[in-house]
């Protein structure tokens, strides 16, 4: 009888550096997130995000950081309630990078899609803030999908 492996290429595990694993650390934070859409979700992304950058060596920024997504999801469920949205957390270029695509439909007419655009703006007066307090900046753009969507993110500097 003859061996069915003889021959077969084997999965070998990758080969283990002499440093070992690499840890977290601020260069390697990149993480995004799909969340259901509730209203609980605004308090699953402050964990997410608390737990993230405490692990990543950039707890300075948590509390912050953590009322950033709670906001930017807060909002993305005001406008598209019980919805999929997304969360993205990165650090790039010496800042993190908080954003949320969510599906908001798209507006047929310009002045409905900026109505509810500025409706949005000013729901974000919190957010506002405390992204200013850390030298940062905000905003919302259209997500470029055939559907729309609102793409909103938060910039805070270390």
């Amino acid at each position: 009888m003859s061996n069915p492996m003889k021959g077969a290429l084997r999965c070998l595990p990758a080969a283990v550096t002499a440093a070992g694993p690499i840890p977290p650390a601020a260069e390697n934070l990149s993480y995004s997130m799909l969340l259901p859409g509730g209203a609980y979700c605004a308090g699953l992304a402050r964990e997410a995000v608390r737990g993230l950058l405490t692990r990543h060596g950039l707890a300075v920024l948590c509390e912050t950081a953590a009322l950033a997504a709670s906001e930017l999801v807060a909002a993305a469920y005001r406008f598209t309630p019980d919805r999929e949205m997304a969360l993205r957390v990165r650090w790039q270029y010496d800042a993190l990078r908080i954003v949320v695509y969510d599906q908001h439909p798209l507006h047929r007419r310009p002045d409905a899609a900026e109505q509810c655009r500025d409706r949005r703006s000013r729901s974000m007066w919190l957010l506002a803030a405390a992204v200013e307090e850390h030298g940062g900046d905000w905003g919302l753009a259209p997500a470029l999908t055939p559907d729309g969507g609102t793409k909103s993110w938060a910039l805070l500097h270390f």
